[in-house]
């Protein structure tokens, strides 16, 4: 199945036609990020069917240039934000590969869908669009793969992300928890979880490719 036929019933829904006038308000009115061509590049990165990994983020980055439609993904002409930093610091802990690149493309490519729950923000105002209506949508999608998929890794980073655990069949499904990788958490479960490997290893059980990270 693709994403138009799984997210059909939402997107011919009067709630989305709400939510996306007031995305479209806002976009009017503000700045806001991603650029709209990018607000659902999670899903046009990673077909539904090729989901093997989840990780769910909170909103887009909320500084000029950064959000590019990735949840921890920034673009390479602006510096990477700390969580990001945070994120790469563990994987060279874990498997030891030192990762340059910021933008996170080659992993949505491959199978990760890095899904924010929130898609769109006010520039310089985090968690800005919270009430807007997104995480209707995105609860949706994450219970779509959850019922329609296997032996998917979704990993949950911090308080935040871990609340949609409830979303999840953990019967069907690996499920990573951790700290969150920002500044204020990162040495508080974060650092030495080894969340790359665990999502490998997982994979590789299952007779899935590994991820490429």
């Amino acid at each position: 199945m693709t994403w138009t036929e799984i997210l059909a019933p939402v997107n011919n829904s009067d709630y989305f036609k709400d939510l996306w006038e007031k995305v479209n308000e806002n976009y009017a009115q503000y700045q806001c990020f991603p650029p709209k061509n990018q607000i659902f590049r999670a899903l046009d990165l990673t077909p539904f069917e090729e989901v093997r990994v989840v990780i769910i983020g909170q909103d887009p980055y909320h500084n000029d240039g950064q959000a590019n439609g990735l949840c921890f993904s920034v673009s390479e002409h602006v510096a990477a934000p700390p969580s990001l930093k945070n994120i790469f610091t563990e994987l060279k802990s874990d498997l030891g590969i030192e990762r340059s690149a910021q933008e996170l493309d080659d992993w949505a490519k491959q199978g990760v869908l890095l899904l924010n729950a929130t898609l769109t923000v006010q520039a310089h105002k985090p968690n800005s669009h919270k009430d807007l209506g997104w995480e209707t949508f995105t609860d949706f999608i994450i219970r779509e793969i959850s019922a329609r998929r296997d032996q998917v890794v979704f990993v949950l980073w911090g308080a935040f992300a871990q609340k949609k655990s409830v979303l999840i069949d953990e019967s069907r499904h690996l499920v990573i928890k951790s700290a969150h990788p920002s500044p204020f958490s990162v040495y508080r479960g974060f650092y030495g979880s080894k969340p790359f490997s665990k999502i490998n290893n997982y994979l590789a059980d299952a007779g899935h490719p590994e991820i490429k990270w």
